[in-house]
């Protein structure tokens, strides 16, 4: 792979190479190469630097606000020069690429406008790097949908390459691989964002005719070889939306990975939401509705896949920024190439080059209001930041879960958590298993 410097260093700094020892040092999350690449950019550095021999008197000045980010952390991740060359060397034999935020060229812009500093630093992938700037209709659901639903699916996939647009799906079983394959064999664009097994997914029979007829393209912002994961399965719902111009929920749970997905969309107001119609009784359709989408037909001969391109969103419904997710400006997009926004940024940054953006706090609410007259600020109680934790808790620990975990998955302040725990516990919203200590949501069935 012909890699810069700088995408040496970032993907150095990120990433993991095969299985990982328990007193290694951890790659930097996305929220830790945030703070870090953020004290690059003010320090006029580029993450190039790091690899010179002087990198240790460069780093003698960084100190992570978090205490997390250690130099000596740093310089261990980056001594894994061999480590990385020998798992390039075998992703690229079985075909896959890798692009960094670095890489102006080829990674998705989408990603740098709805997430900033969110978006993932690295992401490994095969296929026509090209087609992640195709957008189209993002495609989610249950792995364990009726057979009519997957059916539903797959005539979705086959009409969107009939109109000319894309579809963008997560590659799990159910929902998610018939709409992908149904667009496929049908020609049409397909983006497969996977959360595991990237590796075997390249080499699978069923996206190969795709893949070498330049119309499928599967990509991960996790490791290629990575196994299963429910944290990185909910993460990387946000990467389907964004890569998106519109989405259809065509089955959901009344809780789970899909419904989280699609109630952060709706948060984030990334992409219009739409949810088929169903009659199962036990789905969460209609609660995504209730919070924000709207219904399309479940006859698929009725549907027009163009019309979903039309904002679906109720003009009624109070939008709520997502407090645990909140995306920065992102360090690593060119000047000329800067993401627009509505809020959160204040500046964007490529290279020790800065870009700076007035931040208008009442830009969101400006855009929503159809009233001339300023809108009174909503006032948010302490509580329902809590009543948000219990949302968040209810999904993340179906399976037992640990408070390091939690901590590292929500991004919130050991202290909080461990508050908000011992209120969940009075509560009887969840319970606490010993040996190791772990926590795990209360299933009322």
């Amino acid at each position: 792979m012909n890699l810069t410097t700088t995408a040496q260093a970032i993907i150095l700094l990120t990433s993991y190479f095969g299985k990982q020892d328990k007193d290694a040092a951890k790659p930097l999350t996305n929220a830790e190469w945030a703070r870090f690449a953020m004290w690059l950019r003010d320090s006029k550095l580029s993450p190039a630097d790091l690899l010179d021999n002087n990198k240790k008197a460069l780093l003698s000045q960084w100190r992570d606000p978090k205490n997390k980010v250690t130099q000596e952390r740093i310089e261990a991740l980056l001594k894994r020069g061999h480590s990385m060359a020998l798992a390039l060397e075998k992703w690229s034999r079985s075909g896959l690429w890798v692009i960094t935020r670095a890489d102006k060229e080829s990674y998705p812009k989408r990603l740098l406008h709805q997430l900033g500093n969110q978006a993932p630093p690295v992401l490994y992938g095969c296929g026509d790097k090209a087609l992640l700037k195709a957008g189209g209709i993002a495609v989610v659901g249950s792995r364990n949908a009726s057979l009519a639903d997957l059916a539903y699916a797959e005539q979705v996939g086959s009409k969107a390459a009939s109109a000319g647009l894309g579809t963008v799906s997560g590659g799990a079983r159910g929902v998610d691989e018939s709409s992908m394959l149904g667009a496929m064999n049908a020609g049409g664009a397909v983006v497969g964002i996977l959360a595991d097994s990237l590796l075997k997914a390249s080499t699978s029979a069923k996206y190969r005719s795709g893949l070498m007829n330049g119309n499928v393209v599967l990509v991960s912002p996790f490791n290629p070889e990575a196994g299963f994961n429910r944290f990185n399965a909910m993460d990387r719902n946000k990467y389907i939306y964004c890569l998106a111009d519109t989405s259809l929920v065509v089955h959901s749970g009344a809780k789970g990975g899909t419904w989280e997905g699609a109630i952060q969309n709706l948060k984030k107001g990334w992409v219009p939401t739409w949810v088929k119609q169903t009659q199962d009784s036990s789905a969460g359709n209609a609660g995504i509705v209730a919070a924000g989408a709207s219904w399309c037909s479940e006859n698929i001969v009725e549907l027009d896949v163009q019309s979903l391109l039309v904002s679906s969103t109720n003009p009624n419904v109070n939008h709520q920024t997502d407090l645990f997710n909140q995306p920065q400006a992102d360090l690593f997009a060119q000047p000329n190439e800067m993401p627009q926004r509505e809020s959160n940024d204040d500046q964007v940054v490529e290279d020790g080059s800065e870009t700076e953006t007035k931040h208008n706090e009442a830009a969101l609410d400006t855009k929503e209001s159809a009233s001339p007259t300023k809108a009174e600020p909503e006032v948010v109680s302490k509580d329902s930041f809590y009543l948000l934790f219990v949302q968040y808790l209810q999904t993340v620990a179906s399976e037992p879960i640990s408070e390091a975990e939690l901590v590292e998955a929500s991004e919130l302040h050991k202290g909080q958590v461990k508050s908000w725990l011992a209120l969940a516990l009075e509560q009887n919203l969840i319970t606490k298993l010993t040996r190791p200590i772990r926590y795990q949501w209360i299933d009322e069935d």
